[in-house]
C-alpha cells in the first residue's frame, strides 16, 4: 500500500545539541535504511519549513504505524497520512 505522509517537525529548542545532534544522527540512518529497502519511497523537504513530504510503501497501516514510530524524532513530530490509491487514468505500472 502506498502512503502520503507529512511530516512537521517541532524540537524544543530547549534540548540540549548533542542530544539533538544524535536524534538527526539516528534519524538519517534509520530513514535510509528505509529507503534503500524500498519502504521509504520518496522524500521532500517543504520549503522554509522543518517538514517534509514522504511517499511510503507498506503491507499495511500497522506497518507504517510501526515504522513512523520507531523514527527517533517521533515524539517531536506532528504526522499526517494519507493512503493512496492507483488512479485509473495512470499511465505507469510501477505506481501501484
Amino acid at each position: 500500500m502506498l502512503f502520503h505522509v507529512r511530516m512537521d517537525v517541532k524540537i524544543p529548542h530547549g534540548l540540549p545539541a548533542d542530544e539533538v545532534a544524535g536524534i538527526l544522527a539516528r534519524e538519517k540512518a534509520y530513514s535510509q535504511e528505509l529507503q534503500a529497502s524500498g519502504k521509504w519511497r520518496h522524500i521532500w523537504r517543504i520549503a522554509g519549513q522543518y517538514a517534509n513530504y514522504s511517499i511510503f510503501d507498506v503491507r499495511d497501516n500497522a506497518e507504517l504505524h510501526d515504522i513512523l514510530s520507531q523514527l527517533p524524532l517521533f515524539k517531536f513530530m506532528e504526522i499526517e497520512v494519507t493512503p493512496l490509491l492507483r488512479h485509473p487514468s495512470a499511465i505507469r505500472e510501477d505506481d501501484t
